[in-house]
């Protein structure tokens, strides 16, 4: 019987979605510094909590993946024991260039916002003043996390999973999503991901309408980008430009 998925791309990206959940601590526990125990606890909670999240999506992504038509060119080329450089060669400059022009455009657009929540928060803008920047390795560090596990959770399982609904509403003649469920699909989960953003927002800024506007408009730019490179080039070429945009966002530039 032919399995369900290639349990090889599968542990490669459990591996990879529990280390990036790791990876991210030094820059959580920099940002929540109430939050901190013993790193141990956090680490096994990380391992176990998140490595069993991570295997239910992985699963069912790659699952709901291969029924809308989309795929992990680079992974599957590793996974046959075949040369990924060619497709690497395709897929790695405009990963590269939008997700920088991504981090770029969120970085602008927030200075455009920043006088505006200023006047809004009154008293309370002293808090968006002094909110700590981590350092920049656990900037680095932390990139590894929206680059491979958040992809994971928005594009490989929700995007998936949506567009596969959406898929019932309209489909090609192949039984796959149109193209227009795939950009509602991408769209939502874009949406989706910027308020994921909010409860750690909260811990920061009060939660005003216009800081709730900012927080999901800035996130929905990257979102949509790397929603749409997962559609047309493979969800490395998401997790590329995501890695990309944090880098700019989180090291180069510091937001």
């Amino acid at each position: 019987m032919k399995a369900p998925i290639n349990w090889k791309v599968y542990f490669i990206l459990l591996v990879a979605a529990i280390l990036s959940s790791l990876a991210v601590l030094p820059y959580a526990l920099a940002l929540q510094p109430e939050i901190q125990s013993d790193i141990s606890t956090l680490i096994v909670q990380q391992i176990i909590q998140g490595g069993l999240i991570f295997a239910v999506m992985i699963f069912l992504g790659m699952i709901l993946m291969k029924r809308i038509g989309l795929s992990t060119p680079i992974l599957d080329s590793v996974a046959k024991g075949e040369s990924a450089s060619e497709t690497l060669r395709r897929i790695l400059p405009i990963s590269i260039v939008l997700g920088v022009v991504a981090g770029l455009l969120i970085i602008g657009l927030d200075f455009l916002f920043r006088p505006f929540l200023i006047n809004d928060l009154g008293d309370k803008a002293d808090l968006f003043k002094q909110v700590v920047q981590p350092a920049a390795w656990k900037g680095f560090l932390a990139s590894f996390s929206g680059g491979i596990g958040e992809e994971v959770q928005l594009r490989l399982f929700l995007m998936s999973l949506l567009a596969w609904l959406g898929s019932f509403i309209s489909r090609t003649p192949e039984g796959k999503p149109s193209n227009a469920m795939l950009w509602i699909a991408n769209i939502l989960a874009a949406i989706i991901f910027g308020l994921g953003h909010l409860p750690a927002m909260a811990t920061i800024l009060p939660l005003t309408t216009l800081v709730v506007i900012r927080t999901v408009l800035l996130n929905m730019i990257g979102g949509i980008a790397f929603g749409w490179l997962y559609q047309t080039r493979g969800l490395e070429s998401a997790m590329i430009a995501h890695f990309s945009a944090d880098i700019v966002l989180h090291v180069l530039l510091a937001l």
